[in-house]
């Protein structure tokens, strides 16, 4: 089974491309939701966690308070090391089982915004980036998070840049509203299903 990583900067506009590829039929596996699943419903990984970070950090039934956690895990980079020593293996582990599960599609995408920086971009058999100007990302987040300027700087901040992504990626996805991003995306989808064998 060929995997298709999709990653990209805050604001860049990943989910509207993952969007576009479910309706080719192509199942899209978003890294950050799944976590958020995995916070609910793996036990052990909630005991684990909240043997290692501070209370207040979860709910009353002793599960990760997500916002709690992103504020915390933010500014320590030593405590998110740790954090994602414990929960990469299981998604890892948890992606090969939806891969298997999903086996009659020519391809998968796997889709996170750290792709590389976590590694995971080793699992992808190619990488495409989304990319779209910093400016257009900042207005495009505090428009649909309803979050100051200065904030989302401080996410992008912690982020790759476009540049860096792209020297590693394999394909590029400008999502600038300049550019029509459908040809573009179905440049990449042929080339996955070439790829696949298809």
């Amino acid at each position: 089974m060929k995997v298709l990583g999709i990653t990209g900067g805050i604001g860049s506009g990943k989910s509207t491309v993952c969007q576009v590829f479910r309706q080719l039929g192509i199942p899209v596996y978003e890294a950050d939701a799944e976590v958020k699943k995995l916070y609910q419903s793996d036990n052990s990984l909630a005991t684990a966690l909240r043997d290692k970070f501070p209370s207040e950090l979860f709910n009353e039934e002793g599960r990760p308070d997500t916002s709690r956690f992103a504020a915390y895990f933010f500014n320590q980079p030593a405590a998110l090391e740790q954090l994602n020593a414990l929960v990469h293996p299981l998604v890892k582990e948890h992606f090969k089982k939806w891969t298997k599960e999903r086996r009659q599609a020519p391809y998968v995408i796997k889709e996170a915004a750290i792709l590389f920086e976590s590694g995971t971009d080793k699992d992808c058999d190619r990488v495409a980036t989304v990319a779209a100007p910093e400016e257009l990302r900042l207005a495009r987040v505090v428009t649909r998070d309803k979050r100051s300027r200065s904030e989302v700087m401080k996410i992008m901040q912690k982020q790759w840049s476009d540049a860096q992504r792209k020297e590693k990626a394999d394909y590029e996805i400008a999502n600038d509203e300049t550019q029509l991003v459908l040809p573009q995306l179905l440049n990449v989808h042929r080339q996955m299903l070439k790829l696949a064998g298809e």
